[in-house]
């Protein structure tokens, strides 16, 4: 143990000063654009001349799981071929070129791993469908490797944890290659109201993979832009609100936010012990759905997995089915149209189809007043932070130097360049005055956010029409990053879910002007199967997933022309 921890303290402070330049230099050009400069005379608004990475094929794009794991076993590419595409594809595309910047660095371990999966595949051992699959986690799922585990701040740079989180453990166990960690909203956005969704102080500003100078919505944006690019076959996000769901939305793909306690968060840097929970980022249900089941299983070290004893499947692809709209009775969430015209019309049309389907549709079918549980989660959520981030800290060992809030909070001040050149830490000052989880606040704001999201929520609609499921849109498209302002014309469907804990599937929808917005199926607690099941279903009747080309800025002229 203590050669291991030497070795790992030798690597992290060479990391430390390659990093600050690498990280450091990504958060001043973000300054300027998140697009590229062109070169070569390539024209950075599209028309005859396009930039040359549109223009460039690459022979794993769009390929699924499925696709992966025949070409593995006729001998067209091995796992090392395979992972060396995707790392190649990230140094040309993410590093350079257009600067998507959705990963935070790669795992050099990466090509070890996969000639070890190799060689256990030519031994005959395949543990399944993820065997030898590179997949992206989030930079707040903990990985025991030579990567770091920082949740996108300088104050973590480093830190390794002791052992891998039980996400990346269970990845590892299946076979998966952990090929690199992804950009996210620092802190999982929760450390200002201002801020801008995709920046971390290592990682800079993340593009959306459609659009560069667009957001790609948070705080899993390096997850949802990085597959999408088809940087990874897929990724891991989390979410404690929206945070999947998001950024699956604005880059296209598909993203599942499970039952709190079907997945593991041992290990995961943390939000809220009642909220939180990771998830698959894929560009197909089937792919999203073969990762779920990966993940799913009772873990020791997170106490909510207990729950999910009876509940948890290891196989989610045996649920889904082509005919699988055939009777569901779908409520249609209308308080959550209304704000975009477009969106509006491409859920009208989705309504169609899956009426046309056979599904049965309770239009409308609207929870309760959602203001009842919106100010008592924002309340709960900053005891538990500060609870949580404390107890998370701790746990790194008496060397680490960020033991408490506190020490966060001193770190972001004494670094205002590299922490805080666009937006501060309200959110974490505001968390850091909170009393312990005992407080009568507390345990009153918590109670009438679970009352209000569960029992007088989606349950009460759910058994009130008898629903498989709850539908609703997932986000608007996305809009123009904005480093002085923030965040603007952000809105979306996923409190209702994200505050009982209960599972929330968003599929692509169709294209608003070239950017992709998705459509969310919602429902009670461990209803995954049905939800995957509708998903599935609406996807292959209406297959509006399209591969985007990282174009530095939309030609909106087109669209008018």
């Amino acid at each position: 143990m203590g050669g291991k921890k030497k070795d790992r303290d030798r690597i992290a402070l060479d990391r430390r000063e390659f990093l600050k330049v690498g990280g450091i230099g990504a958060a001043a050009l973000a300054v300027g654009s998140t697009a590229c400069t062109p070169t070569d005379g390539d024209s950075v608004r599209g028309g005859a001349s396009t930039p040359w990475w549109t223009r460039e094929s690459f022979e794993l794009e769009e390929t699924s799981l499925a696709q992966l794991q025949t070409g593995m076993t006729s001998g067209r590419w091995s796992a090392q071929d395979i992972t060396g595409m995707y790392l190649d594809r990230i140094s040309r595309l993410d590093r350079a070129g257009p600067k998507l910047r959705s990963i935070i660095e790669t795992n050099p371990d990466a090509l070890d791993i996969a000639r070890s999966l190799d060689q256990e595949r030519r031994d005959g051992k395949v543990r399944g469908p993820l065997h030898g699959i590179p997949i992206v986690v989030k930079d707040n799922v903990g990985t025991a490797d030579h990567m770091t585990t920082t949740a996108g701040s300088w104050a973590l740079e480093g830190s390794i944890p002791a052992e891998d989180s039980g996400v990346a453990a269970r990845l590892r166990a299946a076979g998966a290659i952990v090929l690199g960690k992804a950009n996210l909203s620092e802190w999982a956005n929760f450390r200002s109201t201002h801020s801008v969704s995709g920046w971390s102080g290592r990682g800079g500003q993340c593009g959306n993979a459609y659009a560069l100078d667009r957001n790609p919505c948070g705080s899993s944006s390096g997850s949802g832009a990085a597959a999408s690019a088809n940087f990874c076959a897929a990724a891991i996000g989390t979410e404690t609100d929206g945070s999947i769901v998001c950024p699956s939305s604005l880059n296209g793909v598909v993203g599942i936010k499970p039952t709190v306690g079907l997945v593991s968060r041992a290990g995961i840097v943390p939000i809220s012990h009642v909220q939180d929970t990771a998830g698959p980022m894929a560009r197909t249900v089937t792919d999203a759905a073969a990762i779920l089941g990966a993940l799913t299983g009772v873990d020791a070290r997170d106490r909510a997995t207990r729950a999910s004893q009876g509940h948890g499947h290891t196989d989610y692809t045996q649920f889904l089915d082509t005919n699988g709209l055939r009777g569901m009775r779908i409520g249609v969430e209308r308080s959550f149209f209304g704000h975009d015209d477009h969106v509006d019309a491409l859920m009208e049309a989705a309504l169609s189809v899956m009426s046309k389907a056979g599904a049965i549709i309770v239009d409308p079918a609207n929870l309760a007043d959602r203001q009842r549980y919106g100010e008592p989660e924002w309340q709960a959520l900053q005891y538990e932070f500060k609870a949580d981030i404390n107890a998370y800290l701790a746990g790194l060992g008496p060397d680490a130097p960020m033991k408490t809030l506190a020490d966060l909070i001193a770190f972001n001040e004494s670094h205002k360049a590299e922490e805080m050149p666009f937006f501060g830490q309200e959110t974490f000052l505001a968390s850091e005055k909170k009393g312990p989880l005992t407080e009568q606040a507390y345990v009153q704001a918590r109670a009438a956010a679970s009352k209000y999201s569960r029992e007088e929520g989606i349950d009460q609609l759910v058994e009130a029409h008898e629903l498989d499921a709850i539908v609703a849109p997932t986000s608007g498209p996305a809009w123009m990053t904005d480093l002085v302002n923030g965040d603007s014309n952000a809105w979306g469907s996923s409190s209702p879910a994200a505050v009982s804990g209960y599972p929330n599937t968003t599929v692509p929808n169709g294209l608003i002007h070239g950017l992709p917005v998705g459509i969310s199926f919602f429902g009670r607690a461990w209803s995954e199967p049905t939800l995957l099941k509708i998903a599935f279903a609406y996807e292959q009747a209406t297959h509006h997933r399209t591969a985007p080309k990282l174009l530095p800025s939309l030609d909106l002229r087109e669209a008018v022309a």
